[in-house]
């Protein structure tokens, strides 16, 4: 058995429907303060607990995060009494299917000291992060002393043995302890496994390759950063992930059409109006709706001395919006956008990029590089709230 994977050694489950709203449905913080305004959804609800400076109640108070963690913290207690059951010595068998595809893997406990950033260790980013919100939900991992979502970490070699294994312990071990759908129809069903040498086969296959992080880069680099013992993750490869395409939506720029159009010309872009309005299927350009307006933007070729594969995000935010549109990626005006998205009200323009192929993740791992932020968007996820993990014990 390995002993950078290992069982939770203590643990709350989900009696019935995880409280409040979908926490999984939430990243941005305007999205998490709209849904917890809705009434009732601040009142006893995990997603309050993630992020208690978000409520109603903390922000007509002014109240920033570290004066909101201790309401979180007595929250917290509350729900775990009225809503979950402890727990100890476990890992999970885990099982979500939907339309975005099918996962098996293992939820269990990785020592944050087998994360490294320069991609040496066994737990690997795949992805650059945004520094403030790691400093935020290392804040939050710290005060609560509680794990409430899990990283999805995906092996880079033999994943198969672990769908296999994973697959014949759900069929041994029964009705699972959890079956729930989430708000967008995926059935959940997790089993607990206590210790023997089925647990330990499960644990040593999840193990024996380095994983990469499919799945909560910023989760992984918080638990390091706030000195935690442990990560809760899900530990999946199959049989049906996927990735889909993360998206950049400019928003409060004030920017239209014609301003994007000239603006790219300028930098020697090649630009096409009058486009089909659907994202590309295939590196090497992106698709702009602004108004009634689309765009097909052609992303130049790699220069000679540019690492291959090239990844389009790094372009996006390099090129169309830091040089000719002089936006920083990572500020306010730029927002990640996952899946298949509408242009919606208060969104100037919607830069639909291709998603990125498996092989080129793995190729950039291989290099030792990382992907660009928010440039994969891997399908179906473990859901928030269905386990929560101690993080005050080893």
């Amino acid at each position: 058995m390995t002993g950078w994977l290992r069982a939770l050694h203590h643990a709350w489950v989900v009696r019935d429907l995880v409280p409040g709203p979908d926490v999984d449905e939430f990243a941005e913080p305007d999205r998490v303060a709209t849904a917890l305004a809705v009434p009732g959804a601040a009142e006893g609800t995990l997603l309050a607990v993630q992020h208690p400076h978000r409520t109603p109640a903390s922000l007509t108070a002014g109240l920033g995060l570290v004066a909101a963690l201790p309401a979180a913290r007595a929250a917290l207690d509350e729900l775990r009494r009225a809503a979950y059951r402890p727990v100890f010595d476990v890992v999970a068998p885990y099982q979500v299917d939907g339309e975005g595809g099918s996962a098996c893997g293992l939820l269990c406990m990785v020592d944050p000291a087998a994360v490294d950033a320069e991609g040496l260790s066994r737990v690997r980013h795949s992805e650059q992060v945004y520094p403030t919100v790691v400093a935020e939900r290392a804040e939050v991992l710290a005060g609560l002393g509680c794990a409430t979502s899990a990283a999805l970490l995906v092996p880079v070699a033999e994943g198969e043995r672990l769908t296999e294994l994973v697959q014949a312990a759900t069929a041994d071990l029964g009705e699972p302890a959890v079956d729930t759908r989430d708000s967008a129809g995926r059935r959940h069903r997790m089993w607990l496994l206590g210790p023997g040498a089925r647990r330990d086969e499960l644990l040593a296959a999840a193990g024996r390759h380095p994983l990469l992080v499919a799945d909560g880069n910023h989760r992984v680099a918080a638990a390091a950063a706030a000195g935690l013992d442990g990560l809760l993750a899900l530990v999946a490869a199959g049989p049906d992930l996927r990735i889909g395409p993360i998206h950049r939506a400019l928003v409060g720029t004030g920017l239209r059409a014609a301003d994007l159009v000239s603006a790219w010309q300028r930098v020697g872009l090649t630009v096409h109006e009058g486009a089909d309005p659907v994202a590309p299927t295939e590196p090497g350009s992106v698709t702009v709706l602004s108004g009634d307006s689309v765009l097909r933007v052609e992303l130049p070729p790699p220069d000679p001395d540019e690492p291959a594969p090239r990844i389009d995000h790094a372009v996006v935010e390099r090129l169309l919006l830091e040089k000719a549109l002089d936006l920083d990626p990572e500020g306010p005006l730029v927002r990640p956008t996952p899946g298949h998205p509408r242009l919606a009200a208060g969104v100037d323009a919607l830069l639909l990029i291709a998603p990125v192929p498996f092989a080129d993740v793995l190729a950039v791992h291989a290099e030792g590089r990382r992907m660009p932020r928010k440039s994969t968007y891997f399908t179906p996820k473990p859901r928030s709230g269905l386990l929560l993990a101690d993080l005050s014990h080893p």
